[in-house]
């Protein structure tokens, strides 16, 4: 079937010229006012729409045209307005794209032009439409909170229910802002300690002084200011799930009372000499290098293997093909009604601004992109200006020929393995080399494999 398009004109002669000209490549429903036009809209839900801000009872004012847009816009926040105006009308125009018209053409439109933007504004349209269909299907396998459709993301989801079933601790990898709580949060609420609590501490934010008393708790007069009895976050976990953020800041001391902890399943407070048995399941998080830590000194080798009895690895977002604009949308959409900003969308440039960015912060850093366009934005299309993504190819700028052609070849890699849905045969093809050469490259510019069996988790 053609796609839909409504065009709203006034003048019949301008209306027939237009539906001749593009009824070869859409269906096109015709309109001469504001009444016909909201009829038509209801009945026939075009994608896109051609709109003259000059209609009748006032078609020397823009007035009512203005008022058929707030009605479009209200009916369908989605679909593509595009404003026609005369030629001193631009104010007008500019008006209309702030109460949400997609874009806008002079008079007298050019058809060529017309054609060009036409099939820009459906594939837009298309893209949009395919990712709410695919941001449904993911909210409705929804898994506790974290959007990923990515094969990265569904090896993590996979080793995370079989990991949740049993109390072993789980030792979770990756770069900071990669969702390593929310990780541990996951394998909480899918286990059977779902309705104990779940106690989060963040070791790297305590003062070391401090630490240990947070973890373990004191008695009443075991330091100077401990005027009463306290519980540690290690006893209030019991029952539940106590996860230790950034595990790799404890010290060495303290490293190893968490160890007898972890042996025992008992604890004594600081200035306390009775045993306390605390039945809690612990999971750890890092974005250091344990091992090297091992290797230094700075961490035990035997409160490693005790931690690690499972380890679940987090792509960074880079790695996760397909996932950045999902995300995106998803913060779009959010914090769009947070701010009483409905029916936002990213212009062109912003997805590829997106799609193009190396995401050093992961999606922590999209979340606070997505957060800041929306409440600076003034209109409904964010730009890579509003995300400050402009002339973003990479988060580290090529200094040599070298680097530069490896970022020009990271880049178009990614986008066809997108396009293509991670499929290397299809990829291959579309790039013009064989799949042997693809998977080199993929492995030159660690590009990860769709279609790989990557172990997310592992037992070492």
């Amino acid at each position: 079937m053609k796609p839909k398009l409504l065009i709203v004109d006034d003048d019949e002669e301008i209306r027939t010229q237009m539906k001749w000209a593009l009824s070869q490549d859409y269906e096109v429903v015709l309109a001469e006012d504001r009444s016909v036009a909201i009829n038509a809209f209801k009945e026939h839900q075009p994608q896109v729409v051609l709109l003259d801000l000059g209609l009748p009872p006032h078609p020397g004012s823009p007035e009512e045209g203005l008022n058929a847009l707030a009605e479009l816009v209200a009916l369908n926040h989605l679909a593509k307005i595009i404003i026609i105006s005369g030629q001193g009308e631009k104010n007008n125009a500019l008006q209309a794209i702030g109460a949400g018209a997609y874009d806008f053409l002079a008079k007298p439109v050019d058809a060529q032009e017309l054609r060009v933007i036409l099939k820009r504004t459906f594939h837009v349209a298309g893209l949009e439409r395919e990712y709410r269909a695919l941001k449904e299907r993911v909210s409705n396998e929804s898994f506790e909170g974290i959007l990923g459709c990515s094969p990265q993301m569904q090896t993590v989801f996979n080793s995370i229910r079989k990991v949740a079933t049993t109390d072993a601790p789980v030792l979770i990898l990756g770069e900071s802002g990669t969702g390593k709580e929310m990780a541990a949060l996951a394998i909480h609420r899918r286990g059977a300690r779902k309705d104990g609590p779940f106690v989060a501490i963040n070791c790297s934010a305590i003062p070391e002084t401090l630490l240990e008393s947070e973890l373990f708790g004191h008695e009443k007069g075991a330091f100077t200011g401990a005027h009463v009895q306290r519980k540690g976050r290690i006893e209030s976990a019991s029952g539940g799930t106590l996860f230790l953020d950034e595990i790799g800041e404890i010290p060495l001391p303290l490293q190893v009372k968490l160890l007898r902890f972890l042996q025992e399943q008992r604890i004594e407070r600081v200035g306390g000499r009775q045993e306390i048995e605390v039945d809690a399941r612990v999971i750890a998080a890092t974005n250091a290098d344990l091992k090297k830590g091992m290797a230094d000194g700075s961490f035990r080798e035997d409160l490693y293997y005790r931690l690690a009895v499972v380890v679940l690895n987090l792509p960074p977002l880079r790695q996760r093909n397909g996932d950045v604009l999902l995300l995106a949308h998803e913060f779009l959409g959010r914090f769009g009604a947070q701010n009483s900003k409905a029916g936002l969308t990213f212009d062109q440039e912003a997805s590829k601004a997106l799609a193009r960015h190396n995401w050093p912060g992961n999606v922590r850093e999209l979340e606070n992109r997505v957060k800041r366009a929306v409440i600076m934005a003034d209109g409904k299309r964010l730009s890579a200006e509003d995300l400050e993504l402009v002339d973003s190819g990479s988060s580290l700028p090529a200094t040599t020929l070298k680097e530069a052609r490896e970022a020009v070849e990271r880049d178009l890699i990614l986008a066809t393995l997108r396009k293509n849905a991670g499929k290397i045969s299809s990829a291959a093809a579309e790039l013009g080399i064989s799949r042997p050469t693809l998977y080199e490259l993929m492995e030159k510019l660690s590009i990860a494999r769709p279609d790989r069996e990557a172990k997310a988790a592992e037992t070492p």
